[in-house]
């Protein structure tokens, strides 16, 4: 067990020192249980949880279609015609943000929305700084409403077996997706407040040009079949029936791009531009989890954490939800989730509860978490990257004076919500 121990130890550390290497720190630390005897090499295709790995490739390639079709661009124009202000209209801009990464991945929706935040802000003469992170927290908050929206959803989901239309409606209750919402309608307050000032007219003089619909109707396709999926078991292919539709869907919306377009450029930038970081990095943790388990440390894990809210379900829930708020906002909560979920469900099991309180805390703590640093989420990296690219430096006081005042409101509503729906 001491190895496994230093294992963990120095690929979480080598994460958190070194966040552009972390997928190699999680091959490494998935090559050193193998090594070690911890995880058996025979049991490697069984342990990685492919229905995830699928689902994020499908979601991928639908999005990078979406993205070039002009359709998320247009939409942006349609909300920007209508706002009388720049202050409502960097609200409508986060709140639109917010909404499209409930259903596509946060880092591709902040690509979407950040450049027209930007050229609003360069016709306005204002500092953009503030605006693009607005609609990088926006984006990581709304990621954890649907099973889509954040590969923490996924994981979740592919965890406990929950569905699509589960995120909506589970056990006869409200689920997790009016928990977020109601979190990022307060947050709308928080960004009137912060934006009150800037009272100046938005004047948007052309709208962008759809080059082609069909990956619109290739995204709500994954959407409704995600959904209409989950009523229905398919022998053979259950546990994989969620990843099969993204990646048939994804398949076919690229083959018949590049039929139109009598040329293979579109998936060759596909394969080229795949996050093979995150798929990688994901591969090792599904190895490394199973190292964790196999040896007990993840019951060991929740029976300390169980110990810290003295068997109290409130005083558990809490320590659960706000611990993990802090802990994501230094470390990727990719990993984070990934290792507590079996935590979660052992805690549950130990003292004998239902685990949807604890399932669904881990989640929002998790996801909002990201929201303290610059570095606590993909989004709010993709988002700096943006801003470093037009010259502007972000520092930590900057992100601060947003990040700060809008995870405590969305952690504080949703952590309450949860806890009279589900406790």
């Amino acid at each position: 067990m001491n190895i496994v121990f230093i294992i963990i130890g120095i690929m979480y550390l080598g994460m958190l020192i070194f966040p552009g290497k972390r997928v190699y720190f999680a091959l490494a630390g998935a090559l050193g249980m193998v090594l070690s005897g911890t995880v058996p090499l025979n049991s490697i295709l069984h342990v990685i949880n492919w229905n995830v790995i699928m689902m994020l490739v499908g979601t991928m390639g639908i999005v990078h279609l979406f993205i070039q079709s002009g359709m998320p661009a247009l939409l942006a124009d349609i909300i920007l015609s209508k706002s009388p202000s720049v202050c409502l209209a960097i609200i409508a801009l986060a709140a639109f943000a917010g909404m499209i990464s409930a259903f596509v991945d946060n880092v591709a929706t902040v690509l979407m929305i950040a450049p027209v935040g930007l050229a609003v802000c360069k016709k306005q003469q204002i500092n953009p700084v503030p605006v693009i992170i607005a609609i990088a927290v926006s984006s990581n908050l709304q990621g954890a409403a649907t099973l889509v929206g954040d590969t923490t959803s996924i994981l979740l989901g592919s965890y406990t077996d929950m569905s699509f239309w589960d995120f909506i409606w589970w056990k006869g209750k409200p689920s997790i997706f009016f928990t977020v919402e109601l979190g990022a309608l307060g947050t709308l307050f928080v960004l009137l407040w912060l934006f009150r000032g800037l009272k100046q007219k938005v004047a948007v003089s052309t709208k962008t040009e759809v080059s082609d619909y069909i990956p619109t109707l290739l995204l709500l396709f994954v959407i409704a079949g995600l959904i209409i999926a989950s009523f229905f078991r398919l022998p053979y292919v259950d546990d994989y029936k969620n990843g099969l539709i993204c990646l048939i869907i994804c398949v076919f919306g690229l083959l018949q791009k590049s039929i139109r377009e009598k040329s293979i450029s579109s998936i060759r930038h596909f394969v080229c531009n795949l996050e093979y970081e995150t798929l990688g990095m994901l591969l090792g943790l599904f190895i490394v989890i199973a190292g964790l388990t196999n040896t007990g440390i993840v019951d060991a894990i929740a029976q300390k954490f169980a110990g810290m809210g003295s068997h109290n379900l409130l005083m558990l829930y809490t320590v659960l939800v706000f611990s993990s708020v802090l802990l994501s906002a230094f470390i990727d909560n990719i990993p984070y989730v990934a290792s507590m979920l079996p935590v979660v469900e052992s805690i549950a099991s130990n003292l004998v509860i239902e685990p949807t309180l604890l399932y669904f805390g881990l989640l929002l703590g998790a996801t909002l978490g990201g929201n303290l640093t610059p570095f606590g989420a993909s989004a709010n990296v993709a988002g700096i990257g943006i801003l470093r690219k037009e010259g502007y430096v972000v520092k930590m006081v900057d992100f601060a004076k947003i990040g700060i005042p809008f995870t405590f409101i969305a952690v504080l509503l949703g952590y309450l919500v949860n806890w009279v729906v589900w406790h």
